[in-house]
């Protein structure tokens, strides 16, 4: 029986992991991979308070993990399933291999960025090739930089990005723009910032950095190189959230968790923290402060239940 059970170990739900043992509670970690998150895939982290000598994401995802094992924590590597009795004081959680009962849940499971799935992506991830504008963006000061996408995340990161590059090209591989007109006039009133419609990207050229891409207009058929240091895929992202939705938990139309300013959601005794959430930011420090409030809303709820596991 345990006090607190999370879900997922990047830094929402290792900064949990922190908090809810710090507050006396019996703390359960499930992460089905290994500890993280998705600042395993930053290449550089220059944006976490205290960490001014820019770690990777594995080292800062490392001492981070170091920080949650001081305490009393049972950190198990296994793959949730599904959890029964969750409107209960007392819920289970069933894995692969074990179940395990739990007085409150903390949903962790962060999201992960659509791929565009062109060769060289994967390669240079981290690389030059990126899914976040805000996190990366300074690596790219006074260069060219690409982003692809034509929703408002792509113009927004365009507009940021013009900020500090020299030169902005955004690839839509349309004519038409999910982004809402004001940002869209934004962007194409920015001397800074060309829109190319119609356009794929068709490879992430370099080697061990990102030099070039290759796209190509698909009304046309023309087929160009554009000399780039960095290139931003701003297509979306899927949240982790299955296993909450099969859960009974309320998920946005997008399908992340729903939460008030507790992050608690609409089943008692259960929140979320992180990327799986609702939330106007992503990054590893709002993470970070999302466990933070996720645990002690989760203390709280277990204390007012007045039976402390052992």
């Amino acid at each position: 029986m345990y006090d607190v059970a999370i879900i997922g170990g990047g830094a929402a739900g290792m900064s949990a992991a922190i908090y809810a043992a710090r507050g006396g509670m019996k703390t359960l970690v499930l992460e089905k991979l290994a500890c993280g998150g998705q600042v395993l895939k930053t290449h550089e982290i220059d944006n976490y308070p205290g960490f001014a000598d820019n770690p990777t994401g594995e080292e800062l995802a490392a001492a981070i993990e170091r920080h949650a094992k001081k305490y009393d924590v049972t950190f198990v590597r296994d793959n949730v399933k599904s959890i029964e009795n969750a409107g209960y004081d007392v819920k289970v959680i069933h894995t692969r291999r074990n179940k395990y009962m739990t007085k409150a849940v903390i949903f962790a499971t962060g999201a992960e960025p659509k791929t565009l799935g062109a060769p060289g992506e994967t390669e240079l991830t981290g690389a030059g090739v990126s899914y976040c504008a805000t996190c990366d963006g300074a690596f790219f000061k006074d260069k060219t930089v690409c982003v692809v996408g034509g929703g408002n995340t792509a113009m927004e990161d365009a507009i940021y990005l013009s900020t500090l590059c020299s030169k902005v090209y955004v690839l839509n591989r349309s004519k038409r723009f999910k982004a809402s007109a004001s940002l869209l006039e934004r962007a194409r009133s920015n001397g800074k910032i060309t829109i190319l419609t119609d356009t794929v990207v068709e490879r992430f050229n370099g080697t061990s950095s990102l030099e070039s891409v290759s796209v190509k207009n698909v009304a046309t058929g023309e087929k160009n190189v554009l000399q780039a240091s960095g290139a931003i895929v701003a297509i979306g992202i899927v949240p982790s959230s299955a296993l909450a939705g099969e859960t009974g938990i309320a998920l946005c139309e997008r399908g992340f968790i729903k939460t008030d300013m507790y992050l608690a959601t609409n089943i008692r005794g259960i929140y979320a923290a992180g990327d799986v959430r609702v939330s106007p930011l992503r990054q590893v420090i709002t993470a970070a402060a999302d466990g933070a409030v996720a645990a002690n809303s989760a203390i709280n709820y277990v204390n007012e239940l007045g039976i402390k596991s052992i």
